[in-house]
Parts: structure tokens; sequence; C-alpha cells
């Protein structure tokens, strides 16, 4: 199936899981936080999404897609650990922008890997190193920062939801 092992299969589905999950959060938390089950389940199936793709090699040997993967756990384990608030007063806003950016890593394969394989047959470019690619990551990349952002100005504000509960700094 499009060239996926079984191994890229789970792979794919796991972070399908994730997205949908991070997406559910943005619409319905304003962001993501471990904090609720939802949360739980992106952070979960992003560790998971990350192990599983230590192990496929389509473009050759450890690549930059097996390094994204390490400095997403990295990102990932500061994120909770500004949720539990050891990072000091500013924990809240590590925590928000950290999940944020985990999220926008997933965005990075995700566009890779669909514009080299579909549609089926006769893909939109026809390697991972394509300009476009180059061009359409910055994009998502300025995304990102204008949703942290945007993320960061409500918690200044103090808007209350389930994403910014009010939580005592270490």
């Amino acid at each position: 199936m499009l060239g996926l092992s079984t191994l890229g299969i789970i792979h794919t589905a796991i972070s399908l899981v994730a997205v949908g999950a991070a997406i559910i959060g943005f619409f319905r938390d304003k962001g993501i936080t471990s904090d609720n089950g939802l949360g739980k389940v992106y952070v979960i199936a992003t560790v998971l999404t990350c192990l599983t793709g230590f192990g496929i090699f389509n473009h050759g040997g450890f690549g930059k897609a097996h390094v994204l993967g390490v400095v997403t756990l990295l990102v990932l384990g500061l994120a909770w650990a500004a949720g539990q608030g050891k990072l000091g007063a500013k924990s809240l806003y590590i925590e928000t922008v950290s999940y944020s950016l985990t999220f926008y890593f997933h965005l990075i394969p995700a566009i890779t890997e669909t514009s080299i394989r579909l549609p089926v047959g006769k893909p939109l470019l026809d390697s991972p190193e394509a300009e476009a690619l180059k061009t359409a990551a910055g994009i998502l990349f300025l995304l990102f920062l204008i949703g942290a952002w945007l993320q960061v100005r409500r918690l200044q504000a103090g808007e209350r939801s389930s994403i910014a509960p009010l939580r005592k700094s270490a």
C-alpha cells in the first residue's frame, strides 16, 4: 500500500491519531495539554510515532526524519516537565508552545510523505528534497509562530480554559 512497509502503515496510523487529537485539542481546548484525556492520547501517540519511525529507513540510513524524532521526544519531555510546573513561573507558556511545536514537527513528514506518494502513480513531487517542500515547511512554521503567539497572548490575558488552568509554579 503506497510503498509502505507494515511498520510504515502502523507508524502512519499512529501519527494520524496524534494529529487528529491535536487538531481536536486546538479547536476544543485552544491547545494541547497533558491534563486531559485528549492531550494524553496526543502525547502517547506522538511518542509511539517517534519510536516506530526509528525503524523506518525508506530514504537510506539514519537521516533527517530520525533526527526530527529525537528532537520531538526532547521537546515532548520539555513540555511534560513544564506541565508539571518544574520550570518555574513560565511553565504554562513553555508547555503550550512546546506541544504546539511538536504538532508542527508532525506536519513536516506528513507533507513530505504525502507529496512524494500521492496521487498514486503520479505523486505531486519526486523527491523529499524538493524546493516546494521547503517552502511548505516555511509556511507551516510561520503558521506555528502565529498560533503560538495567539496562545501566549490568550494565556497572558488570563483566559481560563481547559488548556490554561491556574497551576502552582515550582
